[in-house]
């Protein structure tokens, strides 16, 4: 068979060439599948983040506490509604920061302008009466002040002392006004017992020492007044 000069020939495939194209081709389809794992691996870690914060928002809502100081109608920490608890719409509170007295409407009082300066409430147990003003600062913080007057009976005093002193954010002092023998207020929230011993006691002590309720979540409760102002 003889081959015409005039026409090219077909000439055999570069063995070179075709290992060039054949690495090409495993180079693309390796970033193909780095780039799926990559996306597949994003995509799970996005829907495990949005379950996890669903998870945290339900573990919220079931506890009770919400903004403004409403989690007494679903409920206390210990499950169950504090039966004689009396609620102040928190956002009516004001907060200002005053030099002189204030004129509030309960006694003790839950909440309101208050002086600059707070009573510590580190478990503190005073033995005189409390300025208004500065006790209310420490309830700002997120404290619960303990009060009793001349009606409470000495055994539930000294039970109630041993129980403030071991709990930090909390204050008890004497209160010859207030119309309960023994009363616990937080900001917004009051409730009055009938001895040291009464359950509500605790319930009151689990959801309102820097509850929800608190103001300035993260406000100290040490250096402030640590004595009784004159």
């Amino acid at each position: 068979m003889s081959f015409d000069p005039r026409y090219p020939q077909p000439q055999a495939p570069d063995p070179r060439a075709r290992a060039t194209r054949n690495r090409a081709i495993a180079i693309g389809l390796s970033a193909a599948v780095v780039a799926g794992l990559v996306t597949f691996g994003s995509y799970l870690l996005l829907e495990n983040s949005e379950a996890n914060e669903k998870s945290d928002n339900a573990s919220a809502a079931q506890d009770g506490k919400h903004p403004g100081g409403h989690g007494d109608s679903h409920g206390d920490a210990t499950g169950g509604a504090i039966e004689g608890l009396k609620s102040w719409d928190a956002a009516k509170l004001g907060r200002n920061h005053v030099a002189g007295s204030v004129d509030y409407p309960m006694k003790p009082p839950v909440g309101g302008d208050h002086n600059p300066s707070w009573m510590n409430c580190d478990g503190d147990v005073y033995e005189k009466a409390l300025p208004d003003v500065n006790a209310v600062h420490s309830l700002e913080h997120g404290a619960v002040w303990v009060t009793y007057n001349g009606e409470a009976a000495e055994a539930d005093v000294a039970a109630l002392t041993e129980r403030v002193k071991k709990t930090p954010f909390t204050l008890m002092s004497p209160y010859a006004g207030q119309e309960g023998a023994i009363m616990l207020s937080a900001w917004g929230k009051q409730v009055t017992v009938d001895s040291a011993d009464d359950e509500r006691v605790d319930r009151f002590l689990a959801q309102y020492v820097q509850g929800a309720q608190t103001p300035e979540p993260g406000a100290p409760c040490t250096g402030g007044l640590a004595t009784v102002p004159r």
